[in-house]
């Protein structure tokens, strides 16, 4: 088999991986959209601000250290003890639980039945304030993210598949973890939206409110549920972004990777988040290796993403898996 043809396979598998990354964000906006009709711009913000709480939390880092030395003329920073990284993870799910009863009591509660451009920019103003937020509590050094999941390139693969082809692919233990990861979350998503009384209730809100509501369904409820649901999986994209690059302000830019996403799979399908990130994820690696780097000077993975959603938007605007809407005047 040509040497060419075993790179392109092992480019793809690699894409196949960071379309996995890709897909976890984008979870996080099909869940909130669906069930609310919101655009959260601030899912990208939530993954920064759940892994530096992490980071945090496990370090024993005193929240808000800098301003109470500021304002006190202290000189705290550490509580002296280190957490585990499960407890550690539990604890910052928990805090995410909280900020979302907050967003929904504080924010959205009180814009009910408004038009979805001021509940665009809600989000928008939410993403500022929570970055502002994660930068008084935690700092903005760039801080390293150790739950003990492996990294480095899987060894057992590498042997193998030089065993059997004469070409070893590079494939990094991170990569692995994360798509099993990913995989698994969305078959508890499906399951849990599919056989549980809460995720039957977050469909028929997503479909219907006024219907959910004549029914008994709390939408309160309802929306602390799925911004909770969306910060923990914020919290899964935030690790794994994190172990893999370090956890920094640049983070919150993955949300921007994820709109391309949106628009092939479909705002409102979960399966569609899962395949538009792999195909953004093959596509931008294929695409880099057969004609990015040969005849474009390389760097098309910048851009690749969002030509394609740009086709896509031009001959089928609701994705692969999105709703078509019809309107009758």
């Amino acid at each position: 088999m040509p040497d060419q043809l075993l790179f392109g396979m092992e480019v793809a598998l690699n894409g196949l991986m960071a379309g996995v990354m890709y897909s976890l964000v984008a979870l996080g906006f099909v869940l909130i959209f669906k069930a609310s009709g919101i655009f959260n711009y601030a899912q990208g913000v939530m993954a920064l601000f759940a892994a530096m709480t992490l980071v945090g939390i496990q370090n024993g880092q005193v929240p808000f250290a800098h301003l109470i030395n500021a304002t006190l003329g202290t000189d705290i920073h550490n509580f002296g003890w280190t957490v585990p990284a499960l407890a550690a993870i539990l604890l910052t799910v928990v805090v995410m639980a909280i900020f979302a009863w907050l967003v929904n009591k504080f924010v959205f509660s009180h814009l009910v039945n408004q038009e979805p451009i001021i509940l665009f920019m809600a989000t928008i103003g939410l993403a500022y304030f929570l970055e502002g937020v994660a930068d008084l509590m935690w700092g903005s050094e760039i801080k390293t993210l150790d739950v003990g999941l492996p990294q480095g390139i899987n060894d057992w693969l590498e042997t193998t598949t030089f065993d059997a082809v004469g070409y070893g692919f590079f494939i990094d233990n991170l990569d692995i973890v994360a798509t099993i990861i990913a995989a698994l979350l969305v078959l508890g998503l499906i399951l849990f939206s599919q056989y549980t009384k809460q995720g039957r209730a977050l469909r028929a809100v997503a479909d219907d409110h006024q219907a959910a509501l004549s029914v008994g369904i709390s939408l309160n409820f309802i929306w602390v549920l799925v911004w909770s649901i969306a910060g923990f999986v914020a919290l899964v994209a935030g690790i794994m972004w994190g172990a893999k690059s370090g956890v920094q302000f640049s983070l919150s830019l993955i949300a921007l990777k994820a709109l391309p996403v949106l628009m092939l799979g479909g705002f409102t399908s979960i399966p569609g988040a899962i395949i538009g990130g792999l195909i953004i994820g093959v596509g931008e690696k294929l695409f880099e290796f057969a004609i990015g780097a040969p005849y474009l000077g390389g760097a098309t993975e910048n851009w690749f993403a969002y030509v394609l959603a740009l086709i896509f938007l031009v001959f089928r605007p609701q994705g692969l898996f999105g709703e078509k809407i019809i309107e009758r005047v």
